[in-house]
């Protein structure tokens, strides 16, 4: 999910917001990351063989929202690069980054001194390491602000999410239940089915989340 050494881009997505900041690659503005997304979109469909309409069917993506986005007339939300990541079989970040690049074995990643001001119902999510296909995980930094409830439909059946909270209270919804962690309280769960995060404290809550994809090469 081609990025500029120790840089961080940010990509206002409607309501939400991704963060990103590695050590190698170029610098990508956000009109850069559109046309990544673009480019990765219509490469997987022409490696499946996919039209449109067979990915709008894959993905619950509708076909007008596809051609925009491949013409990078439209920035797809989070929910949205979801759902095409689990239709097409790709892992998250791959949408938004160069994970084909070669990299060395030991990744460094910097805190920001700050982070652009998001949005009230913002749901802020900074990439610490794209997805890599050998050892089949993407590692991120997620803050969700006070009283926001962020809902996730089914990933790829197998995908598992192993989630820890680094500051303030969460909320997990697995199977029906809200399930409530504090700092330092950790929860893996089948993300392959619908889930939840919900901050119902006054304080924003940041969370790091470790995303395992089955079988992916």
């Amino acid at each position: 999910m081609n990025v500029r050494y120790n840089a961080r881009v940010r990509i206002s997505l409607v309501r939400y917001s991704v963060h990103m900041k590695f050590i190698q690659g170029r610098y990508l503005s956000v009109d850069s990351i559109n046309q990544h997304i673009a480019e990765v979109l219509k490469r997987e469909r022409k490696q499946k063989g996919w039209s449109l309409d067979k990915t709008a069917q894959a993905t619950g993506v509708s076909k007008a929202m596809l051609g925009q986005i491949e013409r990078e007339e439209s920035s797809p939300t989070i929910a949205t690069l979801w759902k095409i990541a689990t239709g097409m079989r790709l892992s998250f970040t791959s949408l938004v980054t160069d994970t084909e690049s070669s990299r060395p074995p030991t990744l460094l990643h910097r805190a920001g001194n700050s982070k652009t001001p998001m949005p009230e119902d913002a749901l802020a999510v900074e990439i610490l390491f794209p997805f890599d296909p050998v050892l089949g995980f993407e590692y991120m930094e997620l803050t969700l602000p006070a009283g926001i409830k962020h809902l996730s439909d089914p990933h790829e059946t197998g995908v598992i999410e192993h989630v820890t909270v680094i500051k303030g209270k969460l909320e997990i919804l697995h199977r029906g239940k809200w399930i409530k962690l504090k700092k330092g309280d950790a929860l893996r769960f089948a993300a392959d089915e619908s889930h939840g995060y919900r901050n119902s404290s006054q304080k924003p809550v940041v969370f790091h989340n470790v995303i395992h994809y089955p079988g992916r090469s």
